[in-house]
Order: structure tokens, then sequence, then C-alpha cells
């Protein structure tokens, strides 16, 4: 009897994320606070599936109708949330066109400028690449960067530092046009970029849910009307939430997504928030390149920037 209820509450304080995280999912509160519970869907997936192991090894001990209904049940959810994360490693992945040249992308967070400039402008060298897009740059940042050859790396620039409130700027080794800026709180842009349009994003965190919105609608009208070639930035959402699902229904897919490279998280990287002095795990995937008709995704991986709260991201695309 002692044995059966030890494995009801394991069960149970397993499960019972899993569930909660499933009912986000499928419902959509648009509660702030849920907004933000919905970042971490994948980890249903560890949830459930570690519940299914103790109901599996309890059900080879007892064999007791209960345990395998309640088994049953924890292998729906543990299916859901395998194909809802499915497309992260098993997605159409379009080629791109033989001979097309390559460009690579890398999108950084700096932390309202507390990233070192050498450091990004170290790792963008190191990573061989084409446009770097960056968010929350301080005129003080950007400073920085330019000491340790950003120049030299980029001649091109579009966007703007921010002051009282970080910009965001993309940089490259190839002529941009004149960029426009995109309505949303946080700054965006539309930069053309040869033949291509590329949008530098960074909607408002779910924080302020209204802000998020607005913002992300914003994002979606915009893509939906210029359709852009590339659209990539802190997004402040993950591939689960409606805003992208909406835009993966327009044709603009993650990179890491169709480049089937899985899961790769970027936030809160070490510089992030901590619980009781702990680094709380880089579990939630925001910073995306999302590639739209025009280009295949080739690879994509993540890197760290020390003294900044995201992790980097480098995709690797070619026109279709």
């Amino acid at each position: 009897m002692r044995g059966r209820w030890a494995v009801t509450v394991v069960v149970l304080l397993l499960a019972a994320p899993g569930v909660l995280l499933t009912v986000v999912r499928l419902f959509e509160p648009w509660d702030g606070f849920w907004v933000r519970l919905e970042s971490f869907t994948p980890l249903g997936i560890v949830a459930y599936g570690a519940a299914l192991v103790v109901l599996l090894v309890r059900l080879a001990v007892v064999r007791r109708r209960p345990v395998g209904i309640a088994a049953l049940a924890v292998a729906g959810g543990l299916v859901l949330h395998l194909a809802w994360f499915s497309p992260m490693v098993m997605g159409a992945n379009p080629p791109p066109s033989e001979g097309a040249e390559t460009l690579r992308v890398m999108v950084a967070n700096l932390y309202v400028g507390r990233a070192d400039g050498l450091d990004v402008v170290q790792a963008a060298s190191e990573e061989d690449v084409d446009v770097l897009v960056a968010t929350e740059v301080t005129t003080s940042a950007l400073a920085r960067m330019e000491r340790a050859g950003l120049d030299t790396l980029f001649p091109y620039r579009a966007g703007e530092p921010g002051r009282d409130k970080a910009g965001t700027m993309v940089f490259a080794d190839q002529r941009l046009g004149r960029a426009s800026r995109l309505p949303t709180s946080g700054s965006s842009w539309r930069v053309p970029m040869g033949r291509y349009t590329l949008f530098a994003v960074h909607p408002h965190a779910p924080t302020d849910i209204a802000a998020w919105r607005r913002d992300h609608h914003v994002i979606r009208a915009a893509v939906t009307d210029e359709e852009p070639d590339l659209v990539v930035g802190d997004f402040n959402a993950t591939t689960d939430h409606p805003p992208m699902r909406a835009l993966a229904g327009e044709g603009y897919h993650s990179a890491s997504e169709l480049a089937n490279e899985g899961w790769q998280p970027t936030w809160p990287a070490a510089a992030g928030p901590s619980v009781l002095g702990f680094s709380i795990p880089n579990v939630v995937l925001i910073d995306h390149v999302l590639v739209g008709p025009t280009f295949a995704a080739i690879s994509t991986h993540t890197l760290d920037i020390p003294e900044t709260d995201h992790r980097a991201v480098v995709a690797e695309v070619a026109a279709k």
C-alpha cells in the first residue's frame, strides 16, 4: 500500500508540469504569465517521459489496470508534445539551388549593451558571418564594437543604437539599402540587402502582454504585405507561440527547424537570471533566423557571448 502511494505521488509530481504545459499549449490563454509559461512547452517531453518510465516500471511489477490506464494517458501527453516538437528534427528541408552562394547570418542580443564588444566582433569574425543582427545595442556598446574592429569586418550598417532604450542594428559585409523602421515598441527595421530584404526585429517581451501582441501583429502584417526574404532577431517568442506559428503559416520558418538541427535554446544564458546563486538552465528558444520561400537552411548552431543573457544564433542559408 505504501509503495503504491509513493508511486502515485512521484507520478503526479512528474506529470503535473507536463499537463499544465499541455493545457496552455492547447487553449492558448493570453495572460502574460501563461504566455511566458508556454515558452517551456518542449519540457513537457521530459515531464511525461519521466512519469511514463515510473509507471511502466510499476506496471511490470504489479500489472494493475489503473496503472496501465495512467500509463496510456501519460503516453498520450508525451506523443502530443513529441508531435509539436517533431518539426525541429524531422521537418521538410528543401535544398538550395545548385551552386548557390551561402549567406551566414548571426543574431546576438547584447543585453542592453552589457555584452563585451570585442567578444561579439570576435565571434562574428570566427564564424565568418556575412550579416550580423544585434539587438539591445547601446551607444557605448557600439563604441566598444567599433574599437574591436567592427567597421573592418562589416563596412555597412543599418539601424540605430539606443541611449535610454537599446536599439537594433544590422551590420553587413555587403552594401545595404536605405533602412526604414517597423513600428514596434522595440527597435525593428526593414533593410534592403542587394536583391533581398531583411527584417531585423525585436518585439516587446511578454512582460507587457498588450505590447507583445501589438508588436507581433505589426511584424506579421509587414511580413504578409512585403514578403521579406529573412526575418531575424530576438522575437521574445518560441515556435510554440501563436505569433510564430502564424509566421510559419505564411511560409517563414526557423532555420534550425528547416535544417533539422533540433532544440537550440538561447535564453537564459550564463549572464541571465539565477536562483539562489545558480544560473537558470538555458531552456527557451526565442532568438531566430526565419527564412522565407527564397532561402533554404543549411545549418544552425548557437554560441556563448560573455556578459549577455542570450546565446547567439548562427545560421547558414542559401537561395533555392
